[in-house]
């Protein structure tokens, strides 16, 4: 039986480590990119290869498209010479970064850098990928609990995510005839170091989010990943075009 492969962009840290290491555990292979941080990226792979599965972790810097042909070259080849296949399964499109500033103060090289980052990257990635994924495979999106509600300081960041959900469904409609179901997961307040870890190593903040979910606390990166990987079993194919959000209960 062949393998199931995903490719994961930001696998190197937080949400998109959880998820390689959730699908891994599952028996999927991983191809993840990672930005500068080498060393976490092949601790990683060691990690990956001690749960029973293979892995590859390749720099990609999301904010340059014009890259993004190259990079298909190069997983095409990862493909070929390591896994022995020409297609994989499963695209997370996870890779981003959090700009904290009030709509007032945003500027157009924050607005810029998110934009680059948070849409054009992941569009223009998953496009040239496409001939790479196979038919009756998934795509999962990343959005975030902002674009459902409004906290100060995220309007260009939630903006983003918005078009991605908007995006998700026209993806969805598009690819739906190759069988590829396209989905978006929106994470709610997570203690990573994302956005300079407000999350996790501010005790008030910490504290506002806890008493705001129903489940009574913030999120940790397993129940993203854990997310992430039955979002991509077998039995959820049929969800497609849909916005999962994974918040504990954040603002009900």
């Amino acid at each position: 039986m062949t393998r199931k492969i995903a490719l994961i962009t930001g696998a190197g840290r937080g949400l998109g480590k959880s998820a390689a290491l959730n699908l891994a555990a599952q028996g999927v292979d991983i191809i993840g990119t990672y930005h500068s941080k080498a060393d976490e990226a092949q601790a990683l792979v060691s990690q990956i290869e001690q749960l029973g599965s293979r892995a590859v972790m390749l720099q990609l810097d999301v904010s340059q498209s014009a890259s993004f042909g190259d990079f298909a070259d190069e997983v095409a080849g990862v493909l070929k010479e390591v896994f022995a296949q020409e297609h994989f399964d499963f695209l997370l499109n996870n890779a981003g970064i959090g700009i904290h500033a009030s709509f007032a103060e945003t500027t157009e090289a924050q607005f810029d850098q998110l934009v680059g980052v948070q849409f054009k990257g992941p569009f223009f990635l998953t496009q040239k990928l496409l001939p790479l994924i196979r038919d009756g495979g998934r795509i999962l999106n990343v959005s975030s609990g902002l674009a459902r509600f409004s906290l100060p300081g995220y309007a260009a960041y939630a903006a983003m995510k918005g078009a991605m959900e908007v995006l998700t469904r026209y993806q969805a409609k598009e690819l739906g005839g190759r069988g590829i179901s396209v989905n978006i997961l929106a994470p709610g307040a997570i203690e990573t170091d994302f956005g300079g870890g407000a999350v996790r190593d501010n005790a008030a903040l910490n504290s506002m989010v806890a008493n705001n979910t129903a489940l009574g606390r913030a999120g940790l990166p397993d129940d993203i990943g854990g997310a992430i990987a039955s979002l991509l079993a077998d039995g959820s194919h049929w969800i497609t075009g849909q916005r999962i959000e994974a918040s504990g209960g954040m603002f009900l």
